[in-house]
């Protein structure tokens, strides 16, 4: 069964909004995201220079079906709208579909 990633680069519309950026990613917009068929895990990353945030969404399943729950969630409006979230330009998003896996190597002690 295909499995994949969103990934969603975004920024904080200013400094001032930076709580609130932070409150509706961690506290409404990925548990809601989380909830809808096949998004199974997030992963929340920082540039090292703290002026961009990365969201990884684990998809297990049809990539597809995934990104069309996720549209149709938007468009019923049973999703928080953005708070403290730079608009323009919009966030970056791309989903990807798994092509390979490779086991990590094991290491000799």
């Amino acid at each position: 069964m295909p499995r994949g990633v969103l990934i969603v680069e975004s920024r904080p519309a200013s400094p001032a909004e930076l709580s609130a950026y932070h409150d509706w990613y961690d506290n409404k917009h990925i548990p809601e995201v989380l909830r809808l068929e096949g998004f199974v895990a997030a992963r929340r990353l920082e540039s090292l220079d703290g002026e961009t945030f990365t969201v990884i969404y684990e998809i297990d399943g049809d990539v597809q079906a995934a990104r069309a729950a996720l549209n149709r969630a938007q468009a019923s409006g049973a999703m928080s709208r953005p708070e403290g979230v730079q608009l323009d330009p919009p966030p970056a998003v791309r989903f990807l579909r798994e092509t390979s896996v490779r086991p990590t190597p094991r290491h000799a002690p």
